[in-house]
Order: C-alpha cells, then sequence, then structure tokens
C-alpha cells in the first residue's frame, strides 16, 4: 500500500528535526532532494457527490512544473478508476467521476510521479479515507435488491437474457473483461510491420511487482518478476484485425498498482507506453497493422 498523508508528514518532520548526528545529517540532506507529493485536497473531511465534478489539490518538492502525476481512485486499496494524468500545476478540476462508482466512506486518491529524474525512486502518496456519495447509483442497487427479494419470494423464474447480437466482422470488438477483471483501453496504436518487439520493465520502485502480458487472449510474458531491466520479446500481430495487448498483474508488491513501462517497436516507429493494473483490473492498448 501507498505510503499516507500521515507517513508523509512524519517523515517530512524527521528530515527537518534538529541535533541530529553527522551521519543522520547527511541522510537527510540526501532525503530532502527526493521527490514528494503531498495531496491537500481531497482530505479526511472531503464528500465527493456524483454526478459533480471532482478536484484535486497538490504540491511536491523536488518536481519541476513540466513534469507531470497521475492520479487514482482507490478503494480497499484496489484501484477502481484513472482519475487522469496532469502537469504538475497543483490544481486539476472538472474531474468526472464514473456513474457506477458507489457510495462509501473508504475512497483514497493515489498520486505517481511520472517518467522520476531517478528511476530508482519514484513519488507516490495516498490521501486519508474520505467520503463519496452517489445516489443515483445507490437506488439503481436498491432496486435491484428488492426485484430480486420479489422473485425469490415468489419462486418466478429469471428471464432468459437476450442472445447478443454478433459483432461487425469488419471490426474486432474489443476485450472488456478477462479472468473476472475489467479491461480499460488507454490508447490504439498503428505500425507498419506485423512483427514487432517489445519491452517491459518496472515504472517506479522494484518492489516485488509480477505481471503477465497477454496478446489477443495469449500469453506472451508469463509471471515476470518485475525489474529496471528491460525483458523483451518478439511478436507477430494479426494483420487483419485490431490486436489487444494488456497487463495482468498477479500480485501488488508493497506499491499498488503494478505500474510498467512498456516499449513497442516494429523497426521503424516506436511508442512508449505506461500500463497499470490490479487485482480487479486491467489497462490495455490495441494495436493495428497499417502497411
Amino acid at each position: 500500500m501507498a505510503p499516507t498523508h500521515n507517513d508523509f508528514i512524519a517523515s517530512y518532520k524527521a528530515l527537518t528535526t534538529s541535533n541530529l548526528s553527522e551521519t543522520i545529517g547527511e541522510t537527510q540532506e540526501f532525503d530532502i532532494l527526493k521527490s514528494t507529493i503531498n495531496i491537500t485536497s481531497p482530505n479526511r473531511n472531503t464528500i465527493w457527490t456524483i454526478p459533480g465534478p471532482a478536484e484535486l489539490e497538490w504540491n511536491t518538492k523536488n518536481i519541476d512544473a513540466t513534469k507531470s502525476i497521475r492520479f487514482f481512485l482507490a478503494k480497499d486499496d484496489m484501484v477502481v478508476q484513472e482519475l487522469g494524468t496532469f502537469k504538475n500545476t497543483g490544481k486539476a478540476d472538472g474531474i468526472i467521476l464514473a456513474k457506477n462508482i458507489s457510495s462509501g466512506d473508504n475512497y483514497q486518491v493515489v498520486g505517481i510521479e511520472m517518467f522520476p529524474d531517478d528511476k530508482f525512486h519514484i513519488a507516490k502518496v495516498s490521501t486519508p479515507y474520505f467520503s463519496i456519495r452517489n445516489k443515483e447509483s445507490d437506488a439503481r442497487k436498491e432496486q435491484y435488491r428488492l426485484l430480486n427479494a420479489s422473485k425469490n419470494n415468489t419462486g418466478a423464474k429469471p428471464e432468459t437474457p437476450k442472445k447478443p447480437e454478433a459483432p461487425k466482422t469488419d471490426e474486432a470488438p474489443k476485450r472488456m473483461e478477462f479472468d473476472g477483471r475489467n479491461i480499460t483501453y488507454v490508447k490504439e496504436l498503428t505500425f507498419k510491420n506485423e512483427k514487432i518487439k517489445i519491452s517491459v520493465w518496472d515504472h517506479g520502485r522494484q518492489d516485488g511487482d509480477i505481471v503477465s502480458i497477454y496478446l489477443n487472449g495469449y500469453t506472451i510474458i508469463s509471471k515476470h518478476l518485475l525489474t529496471y531491466s528491460k525483458k523483451q520479446i518478439e511478436i507477430t500481430l494479426d494483420p487483419n484485425k485490431k490486436n489487444d495487448l494488456f497487463l495482468y498483474a498477479h500480485n501488488l508488491g508493497k506499491y499498488a498498482p503494478n505500474t510498467v513501462s512498456v516499449e513497442i517497436t516494429d523497426g521503424t516507429t516506436s511508442e512508449n507506453i505506461i500500463l497499470n493494473s490490479d487485482l480487479k483490473s486491467c489497462e490495455a492498448v490495441m494495436i493495428s497493422v497499417n502497411k
């Protein structure tokens, strides 16, 4: 789990405490140069209301204003929505929350430094728990509960679901779920060659993340322990359809979510992306061949 706000304050106070030994003073000077993020809003008194827009406020140390920070909404240490990647201006507003997010008091926002100057240290922080209220989602859940209760009491059989229409043959359908996890597509890529090379490595701290990479539902990298060393493989894309490539997390390491740097190249064009995954969701890209 990412460091909490209290951990951040405690560590900062520890760095500024006087009467330290010379050795500790050297460590203090080194730590002060590390990049840090402090999210000031939302805080423990915040209540976000859906469908109203959400707002983030934060401050940083040793992160340039031209750099970016990625924010996630988490519940019970699981990511439920990516809030966005924003320049380090200290504020982002107009964030639209997913309509299916339920009311609760155990939400947190997690912030992650993007492309840190020191690859051995990436700033991560999470807020204290705060509240979200979604009357429409609560009403839908209550209606569904009452409907099920009514069916159970009457012994009525549930309606047989209609058979879904077959997808169009000229367009590959997006895979929206795998092994019980939701899949979110973050980018569409196009290459001229169907043979490509894929490199993956840890984006952030080496904290024991174990991941697999899937292409069109088949494993191309299996249960790989992420490090700063790039793991490279060569694969062949299907030129007749869109190919889906997604990240699957087998654990969360010490700091959720699993964040992986991915480089894809066909020898002519290269794309660098960042994918995230936790135990309930996966991020993915669609890849096409345009000869």
